[in-house]
């Protein structure tokens, strides 16, 4: 059976035709934070058969989305990353994860895993124009880097540099900090305490949501900010 397509004249039909499959978008939401190995990439995207996998990202290397890219020095082998235009996906992938909280169910919105977690905070986080933070998050054994700035959230794999916060804990942990706006059991909070608050003032959540936010958050103890 060949690849389906839509064949009208509409630009959002035109994209579809190009990121419509099932796993397209989710392999552009992994590479939003930076260059992966196939193997790596198999391991974020979760769930999707080998074979799939390399068939989707094939069809994105051919309309431009995705490249190969050899790996820095002294590593050996080949990552795939976002092409300049694949990088203008970001934004309407982030819209789309916002719309996709309001069929989201509590616990869903809860089982955040260390690799989820960035691209998580960037979906319910709505910045205004004039904020400007840059804030580390480290878990698992991973580190990223949010900067803020301009009402965007951009996001990379890696340590942040001199971050204004940093966050580091288990996923649930950190997002219970963020939903309350204070340090919580079993996060470490690195930083300006009043960066953190400036955080939980910019989530935005769906209406059935917020009770699962505030208990999220209610129920971790509270660790008083240093004087």
């Amino acid at each position: 059976m060949g690849r389906r397509q839509y064949d009208q004249p509409c630009s959002l039909a035109c994209a579809l035709d190009r990121i419509g499959e099932r796993w397209s978008l989710l392999i552009v939401r992994e590479l939003s934070l930076g260059p992966l190995r196939f193997s790596d990439l198999d391991r974020n995207v979760g769930g999707a058969p080998t074979d799939i996998l390399t068939k989707r990202l094939r069809e994105l290397e051919q309309h431009g989305i995705v490249r190969r890219r050899p790996l820095d020095l002294p590593a050996t082998g080949v990552a795939y990353e976002l092409t300049e235009i694949g990088r203008e996906l970001e934004r309407p992938m982030l819209e789309l994860g916002r719309w996709g909280l309001h069929f989201q169910s509590p616990p869903e919105a809860g089982d955040v895993t260390p690799d989820t977690l960035p691209n998580a905070i960037r979906v319910i986080l709505r910045p205004p124009a004039k904020a400007s933070l840059s804030v580390g998050l480290r878990s698992g054994s991973q580190s990223f880097a949010l900067r803020i700035e301009d009402g965007w959230v951009a996001a990379r794999r890696g340590d942040a540099e001199e971050p204004d916060l940093t966050l580091a804990g288990d996923p649930d942990r950190v997002l219970a900090a963020l939903l309350a706006g204070e340090a919580r059991e079993g996060v470490d909070v690195e930083g300006d305490h009043a960066a953190l608050r400036k955080l939980h003032a910019m989530v935005d959540l769906p209406d059935h949501l917020h009770e699962a936010a505030r208990k999220l958050a209610a129920d971790t103890d509270a660790i008083p900010a240093p004087a």
